[in-house]
């Protein structure tokens, strides 16, 4: 009998097994794919290149708590992320910035407050932003929305921009400055060995027990505590329907780099045209840093069918969801924690924030009463 049972090897599952394991809990982690790491999971593919089988993972956070507790487990390579969109023929800086301005109008704004003018002259000014349509035509106007977000979400989330709430948009920057990185946050690195090794050292723990392979079904009855870290809808058996969400599919290339050249400029280039059924080509030594006489790229084509990875922003479900979380409310002895498992579009440092937040919360709450 373990002291905790956790379904699910990602970030949401491992922190927690390495907190409870570290409060003197006996712990089984168990996941249904053959890896630990879930979506972050990187491996060297059959060119020896080291590649993220589900999408690039790029590490990035403001959060001191965070970083310093990942800390514990890698080594961290900088690294800035940058990311081109294909259009009209050329590539051009996303999120929106000075040099996608003057590239795509053929102007030569020099300053923030010259961008900040143009942007205005453009932008169609909403009372309040609904949607993710909304978000970007109040911003930057019609033509920019039409170039570089309409036809990409209309592939990412297989639903118009219109029909999105604002947040998924609205997250995306947009500068007025020549700031080319994607992110700002004070911290942004990669693991210097790769994602799976940092999982590997967080569950390396002798009060931890790993079972990959393994389906929450073999073993739900051999704890004290669940810690559910996959799909709500799935612990309930789906008995008010199913929760949509938005997966993926890689289609991989690799090419010969003799002397260690790359292919792309950066580490990402987007296709927001709908002419293109793929919406990004990822090259991954941009983000690890390897060196090699090959590189793999991976052509990232949304779907409606496969893995969930993203939960789909609509009212109607988040109403759906509220209706789970009320049933997870009134489970004894279950905390449910993480992206699947709060229908909740969350970064990789959110999750491992709202990991140690749970772990201190329900866990350590429970130390103290002991």
């Amino acid at each position: 009998m373990y002291d905790v049972l956790v379904v699910g090897a990602g970030f949401a599952g491992s922190v927690m097994a390495e907190r409870l394991a570290s409060s003197g809990r006996r712990v089984l982690v168990v996941d249904r794919r053959e890896h630990v790491a879930g979506n972050a999971y990187d491996f060297h593919d059959a060119s020896g290149v080291l590649v993220h089988r589900y999408g690039p993972h790029i590490f990035h956070t403001n959060s001191e708590k965070v970083f310093g507790y990942l800390s514990r487990f890698t080594g961290w390579r900088p690294y800035e992320h940058r990311v081109l969109a294909a259009v009209d023929g050329r590539h051009v800086p996303m999120p929106i910035n000075r040099d996608t301005v003057n590239a795509l109008y053929d102007l030569r704004l020099a300053t923030d407050a010259d961008v900040a003018a143009f942007l205005a002259s453009r932008a169609e000014p909403r009372a309040a932003l609904h949607t993710s349509e909304d978000a970007v035509v109040a911003k930057v106007g019609r033509d920019l929305y039409e170039r570089l977000f309409r036809g990409y979400t209309r592939k990412q989330w297989g639903l118009d921009p219109s029909e999105l709430h604002a947040q998924v948009c609205a997250r995306i920057p947009v500068r007025t400055n020549t700031d080319d990185r994607y992110f700002g946050d004070a911290f942004q690195h990669m693991p210097a060995d790769g994602y799976t090794a940092l999982f590997e050292r967080l569950l390396d723990h002798p009060r931890i027990e790993v079972r990959t392979g393994t389906d929450f079904a073999d073993v739900r009855d051999d704890h004290r505590h669940l810690v559910w870290t996959g799909p709500i809808d799935d612990y309930f058996g789906r008995r008010h329907g199913a929760l949509p969400y938005r997966s993926l599919r890689f289609v991989s290339e690799t090419r010969p780099t003799p002397g260690g050249e790359l292919l792309q400029a950066v580490g990402v280039i987007n296709h927001p045209a709908e002419a293109t059924p793929y919406t990004r080509v990822t090259e991954y030594r941009h983000l690890t840093g390897q060196r090699h006489t090959a590189s793999t790229l991976h052509y990232e084509y949304p779907s409606a069918e496969g893995d969930p990875y993203y939960p789909v922003p609509r009212p109607e479900n988040r109403r759906l969801y509220e209706r789970y979380a009320a049933l997870a409310a009134d489970e004894g002895d279950v905390t449910f924690v993480g992206r699947l498992a709060r229908y909740q579009y969350l970064n990789m440092d959110q999750v491992v924030g709202q990991a140690l937040a749970t772990f201190a919360s329900v866990f350590e709450r429970q130390l103290a009463h002991a």
